[in-house]
């Protein structure tokens, strides 16, 4: 069965995330999911990357929304090289989409 090429391709958060998280690691940046609270009146954080102890570290709040948790990945992520790996289309167009 061909898939029609007027419907977009879609996939859950879930899996959005994974495949997100497996192109971070690519390209050598570590992961980690961190409460972020930085005050009461003080808006939310998703997360981003820092360097720590010469590691390039992608810290995520994770007590964010998972949208906001793929937003952190795309933004993480979209400043590497992507055409240098394969990258799913659904996922390559919610990178080009952050750029």
């Amino acid at each position: 069965m061909k898939r029609d090429p007027a419907k977009p391709m879609t996939m859950d958060d879930l899996t959005i995330i994974g495949q997100l998280e497996e192109l971070a690691v690519k390209f050598g940046l570590q992961i980690r999911y961190e409460p972020i609270r930085i005050g009461d009146d003080l808006p939310n954080v998703p997360g981003g990357v820092c360097r720590l102890k010469g590691d390039n570290v992608l810290i995520i709040n994770s007590n964010t929304t998972l949208r906001d948790k793929i937003n952190t990945l795309a933004e993480a992520v979209k400043n590497f090289d992507l055409d240098r790996i394969y990258i799913l289309p659904v996922i390559r167009e919610l990178l080009e989409k952050a750029r």
